[in-house]
């Protein structure tokens, strides 16, 4: 009985998600004339890309996947990079109030990201990188978030491995490198899934730093696109510009679902 209402209230909230994502793939199919003539929301009879065409035209998309791409992977890359360091520190070294440090750097998940913006919008004007990738990229370089997921797996990993490796003449790093990071390779992939998916729909901040073209990521490049098209109610091209910008991270969710669930089990939060 038990399991029968546990897939009733998944299957629920599978419909409830994907009726959005329906409707706005069929409309952004549906040709602009047609849109408000439709009687059935979920079904065009004429499906044409020309909406995605008159959206990529109207906007410099290739530029705003470009800097989005830049500024989501290389917010990963150094995410990964300390959180791996961090998380090694806090899994194994033992140092003087390595507990008390630890809850203090968790503390980092309860401030909302909203609340700093403003003291990071002086910084980055102080050291004069307003309106630039780099500015985007910045704050976000340490994940509290992914230190606490890498250190769940790295103290699962056995000491006797690590013991192993320092008979074998390895150095900590070597360690690192050799043991607990293949090791960890499920949540590495999900914290990519999470990072990835973060930054690239993160809004507020991006829209706050930058001004030009240049350094724009699509979440702003979209807004503003969006905004121009308000006054038209041009459904069928602004539905079609937001599945050009949501169709990246979906995929990717879709290809590492499986590997993405199995971390979050191996680190201990159900």
């Amino acid at each position: 009985m038990n399991k029968w209402i546990n897939r009733m209230v998944v299957v629920l909230l599978a419909v409830v998600f994907a009726v959005p994502l329906i409707w706005t793939i069929v409309t952004s199919l549906t040709p602009s004339r047609e849109i408000t003539q439709r009687v059935n929301p979920f079904w065009t009879a004429n499906p044409t890309f020309e909406n995605y065409i008159n959206a990529w035209n109207s906007a410099p998309f290739l530029t705003y996947y470009y800097n989005t791409l830049v500024i989501v992977l290389g917010i990963l890359l150094v995410q990964l990079f300390t959180i791996t360091l961090a998380s090694y520190a806090f899994a194994r070294v033992n140092f003087w109030g390595k507990n008390v440090i630890f809850i203090i750097f968790l503390t980092q998940l309860m401030i909302p990201p909203d609340i700093l913006i403003f003291p990071n919008y002086t910084i980055m004007q102080q050291l004069g990188l307003v309106d630039t990738k780099l500015a985007v990229m910045l704050p976000y370089w340490a994940s509290a978030f992914g230190v606490f997921l890498l250190r769940q797996t790295f103290k699962q990993v056995p000491y006797d491995l690590e013991e192993a490796a320092r008979i074998d003449g390895c150095r900590w790093w070597q360690t690192l490198w050799h043991v607990y990071i293949p090791a960890a390779k499920p949540t590495y992939i999900a914290f990519a899934l999470v990072s990835i998916s973060t930054h690239w729909s993160n809004f507020m901040w991006p829209l706050i730093v930058t001004d030009t073209v240049n350094s724009r990521p699509l979440t702003v490049g979209m807004a503003l696109f969006a905004q121009s098209y308000e006054t038209g109610a041009q459904w069928g091209t602004v539905t079609a510009a937001t599945i050009m910008v949501i169709f990246p991270v979906l995929l990717a969710f879709l290809i590492f679902q499986r590997q993405f669930v199995t971390s979050f089990m191996h680190s201990g939060i159900k």
